[in-house]
């Protein structure tokens, strides 16, 4: 069955997947909220401004009136930075009077309320709703578009629903799974962010491949940690969505957050790494959230403790690495054990 979807969120993410629906034969509607954005996308068949040199499919139509973007539409993508979730959720809400399935498809915790996107989500749009899904995974925006292959992840607490999704994106270059563990699943994707700006880092320093593996396996320890006090499955971590996407976020130069954090490693201050960007780097708010989801669940994540300090504390961050290097010692497996057995 064809379908109408509405991405919200007109940036590479959501110009990608929306290229992966209308190669399935799906009509698109990319909504964006810059009107010129918009115009220029229709324009050229293309989103130059993110994905420069790719052509869309005919399927895809970009809107910037909201309302028309969303009349009569039954699944609408979330793919919109973190920060902006509550209120376009609150939008939708004054326009959509039926019940709608909503996917989202970001990487982050909102700090101070420490939600997860589809806690968020829930909250602002329960009413119109009939399920709320995840997708996530190792999946740059540039590689898809390219349709280059790439596996991913759908969780819901409606597997029924997951399904419908997976059977919506899937094909030849974009392989879907579900999941059950929704919890695992957001956090995952929302973490690894925080270890790639951090293996930036250490990329811009100079460090050496060594420290990079030690920082993303220490890194990977630390989301699993966190998460399972959370109630996610710690086997979550060990699929794409926890080593698969902390790997490519981590070694690829498509990575946001890695490039964040190689200017940082290399000199520059956070503002004048955050104004050169040009995209959303959601690591940043990440660490914040991470830092004090560490703080209310009591979990040592020295890692990310390590990178709040530089980027909010002010710290240097050759000292917070000497730090880190200088911790007491520990045995490697304790705090796995201690999970297993936790969870028995």
């Amino acid at each position: 069955m064809k379908e109408t979807v509405t991405i919200l969120g007109a940036g590479s993410w959501g110009t990608a997947l929306g290229m992966v629906l209308a190669d399935n034969g799906h009509t698109v509607r990319l909504w964006g909220h810059e009107e010129d954005h918009v115009e220029e996308i229709n324009r050229e068949q293309a989103n130059t401004r993110y994905l420069p040199g790719v052509e869309l499919p005919k399927g895809i139509r970009a809107y910037y009136d909201l309302e028309e973007a969303l009349e009569g539409v039954e699944i609408i993508v979330f793919a919109v930075p973190t920060k902006a979730f509550r209120e376009v959720a609150r939008k939708i809400k004054s326009i959509v009077k039926h019940k709608i399935t909503v996917v989202h498809v970001s990487k982050g915790i909102e700090p101070d309320s420490l939600m997860r996107i589809s806690e968020m989500l829930e909250e602002e749009i329960a009413d119109i709703t009939n399920d709320i899904i995840v997708l996530s995974g190792p999946s740059h925006a540039e590689e898809v578009s390219r349709r280059i292959p790439t596996t991913v992840t759908v969780a819901s607490k409606n597997m029924k629903a997951a399904q419908r999704i997976q059977d919506l994106f899937m094909n030849q270059n974009f392989r879907v799974y579900t999941n059950q563990d929704l919890v695992g699943v957001e956090i995952g994707g929302a973490l690894k962010n925080i270890i790639a700006l951090a293996a930036g880092i250490t990329d811009g320093l100079g460090y050496g491949d060594n420290a990079k593996a030690a920082l993303m396996t220490r890194g990977l320890a630390e989301i699993t940690r966190l998460g399972v006090k959370m109630g996610a499955d710690p086997l979550t971590f060990l699929g794409l969505t926890g080593i698969g996407d902390l790997i490519v976020t981590c070694t690829s130069v498509h990575s946001r957050n890695w490039r964040a954090g190689n200017l940082l490693g290399k000199g520059k201050n956070l503002d004048e790494v955050l104004e050169s960007m040009g995209m959303v780097v959601e690591g940043v708010r990440t660490t914040k959230a991470a830092h004090q989801l560490s703080e209310k669940y009591h979990v040592k994540m020295p890692i990310t403790n390590a990178l709040y300090d530089v980027l909010f504390n002010g710290k240097d961050i050759k000292q917070e690495v000497e730090d880190l290097m200088g911790r007491s010692k520990k045995h490697e497996m304790e705090e796995l054990i201690h999970l297993v057995n936790e969870e028995r």
